[in-house]
This record gives C-alpha cells, structure tokens and sequence, in this order.
C-alpha cells in the first residue's frame, strides 16, 4: 500500500474526540503506512488538549494547531502541505462518516485520481438533504461533473491533484469539481454513513449562500483562469465598441444632419464612459482577479505543528 496521509479537520468536536481515536487505532494502528493529521481549525472547547494528549502514544499522528478558525478549506489545505503521503484522505471528525471507508476508496483508486464517498443512505435533517439534492443538481447541470455528493467530507485522492487544489473560502466543497476542471479522473463509490450522536452540524443556510458564490467562483477561474482576457477582453472589447459606435454616431449628427455638440452632450459622454469602462475591464479586473487567486497561496495560517 503506498503512504497515505488521513487529514481530520477538527472545530469544537471534543465530544466526538474519544471514539474518534478508538476507531482510528482499531483500523490503523498497525500500519506504519499511515500518518492521521488532526488540524485544529480555533476550536474554543477541550478538542486541543485531548488531541494533543492522545498524540503522544501515537508516532505517526500529528497535530496542526491554526492561529483562529479559518474554515475547513484552510484547515484542509494546512493538512495537504504539512502531510507526506502518497495519498491523501480527508474524514470529518464528528463520527458520521465511517473511518473504515477509507480502504475501500483506497482500493478504487488505482485507475482513477480521486474517489468520492457518497452517502447514498445519508443519515441527515431532511432540510439538509433537500440543500444538498439541490446543490449536486446544479453542480451537474453547469460543470458536466456526474456526481451525486459533492462535498462528501470522506474522499481519497492523489498527492498531485491535492497539491493542485488552493484550497481557501468555501472551495472544499467543490473538491471533486476541481480536480474535473484540471482533468483529473474523479469516481464516487456508496460508504456508510451514520447519524450524528454529538454536537451539532456547523452548516447553516448562511453556508449555502457563500457555497453558491463560491460555485460562480469556480466555475470561472476553471475556465477563464489560464486565458482570463477571454472573459475580460470580451467585455471590454464590446464596451469600447459600443462607446466608440456612440461618439460616430454624434460625429454622424454634426456634421451629416448639422446639429450641435451641445444637443447631444449626454451621448458624447455616455460614450467615453463606454470606452473608459473597457479599457479599465482590461487593467485592473484582470489583475485584480490574478492578484487575489495567488495572494491564497502565501498565506500562513499555520500557529505550530505538534508530533
């Protein structure tokens, strides 16, 4: 089996902790294969302290305490770049996703680059699998991508297409849309999913509103990202023209039909605010656009690392 690095978000899950690690020992304790990365993303309860006391009997896990809660896009993207695996497995920490899954997606992958737990018998409020039929339908419909759980929380992919990804915002949830947009070879296979016993869920409506501004996002930077003056030299160009189109039409007025500047003052300058605006969507939207997508990569959100 090759190296896999389990990477196990954590936000205030302290109850959830004790089983957590029972399980996680009961299916990897012996294999030295395995290195389980907790990621402490600003918990305010006692999830620190017992994972960093369950850590000291156990070589291969490791702690990544962040400086506040970022999300679990940061806290997933802080466990890609410390991990070392081959392979990389994501797994919540509130015990609805089952640990033991993990080798099964393990072994689907061999052909593919990313496997994708889907909860087929999901064990959730029906408003929130109502949210997420909706939010996968959409998914389908503008992105070409197959899959019926997108933000599944348990999946397995390759070192190559976790070190692509630039997680930040609200993107861990459009993982499997991602690695598409880059030609990575996504699969989804059923794992068992179970109700939750502890806690209760951190996604409200308000993460479905950023959820579908991040899908715009995505949709966007995956196809105009690598060529973006096909997004904004369109409009410019079609926002010049128009302005242009604008002031020959008043030189059209003066001096074919003899009418005066005067007349047509808010014509003149409709029309270079027309060319204004597209010259401006070929400068700083483009850059700004870049500039915010690479500043996510030198970030350090990272407080210390515990092993």
């Amino acid at each position: 089996m090759k190296s896999l690095s389990i990477l196990i978000p954590v936000f205030n899950e302290e109850e959830s902790l004790l089983a957590l690690f029972g399980e996680l020992k009961n299916h990897f304790e012996n294999n030295s294969a395995i290195e389980v990365i907790f990621i402490n993303d600003g918990s305010s309860d006692q999830s620190q302290y017992l994972i960093e006391k369950e850590i000291t009997y156990h070589s291969s896990w490791k702690l990544i305490n962040l400086y506040r809660n970022y999300g679990k896009s940061v806290a997933l993207q802080s466990g890609i770049d410390i991990s070392t695996g081959e392979l990389i497995a994501t797994l919540d920490a509130d015990l609805q996703d089952d640990p033991k899954e993990i080798i099964n997606l393990v072994d689907e992958l061999k052909n593919f680059d990313i496997i994708v737990g889907w909860k087929k018998n999901r064990l959730d409020p029906i408003e929130k699998r109502i949210a997420s039929k909706v939010f996968n339908f959409f998914i389908r419909i503008f992105s070409g991508l197959k899959i019926k759980d997108s933000n599944s929380g348990i999946k397995v992919l390759k070192r190559e297409l976790a070190k692509s990804l630039n997680l930040y915002g609200g993107r861990h949830r459009y993982i499997p849309l991602l690695a598409h947009q880059k030609s990575f070879k996504v699969k989804e296979i059923p794992v068992n999913h179970r109700e939750r016993k502890f806690g209760k869920s951190k996604y409200g409506a308000e993460r479905y509103k950023h959820g579908f501004f991040d899908f715009l996002t995505i949709l966007f930077l995956g196809k105009y990202m690598d060529r973006p003056l096909h997004f904004f030299g369109m409009i410019g160009f079609l926002s010049i023209l128009a302005g242009v189109t604008a002031e020959i039409y008043v030189l059209y007025l003066k001096y074919v039909l003899f009418h005066s500047f005067q007349q047509h003052i808010a014509m003149i300058i409709f029309g270079s605010l027309l060319i204004i605006t597209g010259v401006q969507l070929f400068t700083f939207g483009l850059i700004g656009e870049i500039i915010v997508n690479k500043n996510h990569k030198t970030k350090n959100f990272i407080k210390e690392v515990i092993e």
